[in-house]
């Protein structure tokens, strides 16, 4: 693994391992499906897919939620740790994370880190939205009605869910196309 993975990894055994097993196995999962879509990209930027799939969900970690929004509380602590400002910028922006900043009222915050909406961006995106809390492959449906299920309908979280799902969706099957134009398995 290179030099990013590694240290990402190490960021997000050290926080999630023990207080958050089953966010532990999720981001293991998530990194797993990242590795999938490394050929997509130009190596450079591969690197930084695998690193954000292990760091997207650190900043729900209880020594480091500050605001109560993992995006941001994660984008924020690897900031501090002077990680590459790209990689900030896909930890906060992970999963349509700007609609669910908006119901928090958090917006203005989420802003100091842009959106790139590229194929690294949509790779992140799938390889979170296709892999189950435990880690497990899912289809983007089984991971949205989990989702759902985990919040119940009247959360915030499972409202945010059902208001991104188009954008997410586009996302995965933008990924998707891209893995079988170039042939590789992932399902």
């Amino acid at each position: 693994m290179n030099r990013i993975g590694n240290w990402g990894t190490e960021i997000a055994r050290h926080h999630l391992e023990k207080p958050l097993p089953r966010r532990w196995a999720h981001v293991r999962g998530v990194a797993k499906r990242a590795r999938l879509a490394r050929p997509l990209l130009q190596p450079e930027i591969s690197d930084l897919l695998v690193a954000a799939g292990m760091l997207h969900d650190v900043g729900y970690a209880p020594d480091l939620a500050n605001t109560g929004f993992h995006p941001l509380d994660g984008a924020r602590y690897l900031r501090r740790l002077d990680a590459p400002e790209r990689l900030c910028a896909l930890v906060a922006h992970h999963s349509c994370a700007w609609r669910e900043a908006e119901l928090r009222g958090l917006s203005a915050e989420l802003a100091e880190w842009v959106d790139e909406e590229t194929p690294l961006r949509d790779a992140l995106w799938w390889a979170d939205m296709t892999t189950s809390p435990d880690g497990e492959v899912v289809s983007f449906d089984e991971r949205v009605k989990e989702i759902q299920e985990r919040y119940g309908p009247d959360d915030l979280v499972a409202f945010f869910i059902r208001q991104a799902e188009p954008e997410l969706r586009a996302a995965v099957e933008r990924t998707e196309e891209r893995l079988r134009a170039a042939g590789i398995e992932f399902e």
